[in-house]
């Protein structure tokens, strides 16, 4: 990504763009890729060809026309979702910089299955911690324990010589403020690696319309402890784009990656009248109605796309 832009974000296939990233070149890492559900998914295929009116513009300015194939179903189960994700995190490891981190958000369905690749890949010596993000909302089954935390695994690229600024972290109230004296109190004490955040509530300010988003207090706490400033943070299953918002309100850039229609449709609403920000295969004008991955590009677009 050019030094001059803020952000950047694809329309893509994760894995084809990881591919085109330089190696040692990403500050942070952090994915919340979907979760293990056992649900059927379908995904829409289409094959780019080179044009030179094409309706996608792609890496240095290359035009290309998209063409639908079809639809492609498959099953995120067990099988399928390791050999899903186990090429991309290790797009992801060789990508990141010496220094840098990745912060892999599952749930309980997978965790262990993921923790087990993610050794394989980075080795057991860089895994630092599983964090817990613990929430009380939702359903409560009767016939076992109500599940009601996520993990996020934290691994550093090289242990040791990882980014992971004390100072920028954002403190939280103790518990027990009369047990620590006043001056403590006032100054609050670092998160431990069990997080409580409400997920977003569905009339929150912060809801973008995504069913899957995160909390930004979670996304603003891992961009401030493991990405230098004006660092380079990736998030290659970007959804509502939290990660990207984290990372513009912190002063770090951004490269943000999906192939769903619907994340980029919020997005677009999410970062509109941001500058520096480089959409790739996506049309942000007004030229190009909200959610046409084509009309804008195909209409000369002011925006980049």
């Amino acid at each position: 990504m050019r030094d001059d832009l803020t952000g950047q974000i694809h329309f893509a296939d994760n894995l084809d763009v990881l591919a085109t990233l330089p190696a040692g070149s990403i500050d942070l890492i952090y994915i919340d890729p979907p979760f293990n559900t056992g649900r059927t998914r379908r995904r829409t295929q289409l094959r780019t060809v080179r044009s030179e009116d094409g309706d996608r513009i792609g890496f240095q300015g290359r035009r290309y026309d998209s063409i639908t194939i079809g639809t492609r179903r498959f099953s995120d189960l067990f099988d399928d979702y390791l050999g899903f994700l186990e090429p991309r995190l290790v797009e992801a490891h060789r990508v990141l910089a010496t220094h840098g981190s990745l912060y892999l958000h599952v749930d309980y369905r997978e965790a262990h299955y993921c923790k087990l690749l993610l050794d394989g890949i980075f080795g057991r010596q860089a895994f630092l911690n599983e964090i817990i993000w613990a929430y009380d909302y939702g359903g409560r089954p009767r016939d076992r324990w109500p599940a009601k935390h996520d993990t996020i695994f934290f691994y550093a690229k090289t242990p040791g010589e990882h980014v992971f600024d004390r100072d920028q972290i954002e403190r939280i109230p103790y518990m027990a403020p009369g047990l620590v004296g006043p001056e403590k109190a006032a100054r609050g004490k670092l998160p431990t690696d069990t997080w409580w955040h409400t997920i977003v509530a569905t009339n929150g300010r912060e809801k973008t319309g995504y069913p899957t988003q995160k909390p930004l207090g979670i996304l603003r706490r891992i961009v401030q402890a493991s990405a230098p400033p004006g660092g380079l943070v990736l998030d290659f299953f970007a959804g509502s784009g939290t990660t990207g918002a984290a990372a513009l309100e912190l002063g770090r850039r951004f490269i943000l990656v999906d192939d769903n229609p619907e994340a980029l449709e919020v997005m677009a609403r999410r970062f509109a009248g941001v500058d520096g920000i480089e959409w790739l295969g996506w049309a942000t004008s007004a030229a190009g109605a909200a959610g046409d991955p084509e009309a804008g590009c195909r209409r000369g677009s002011d925006h980049r796309c």
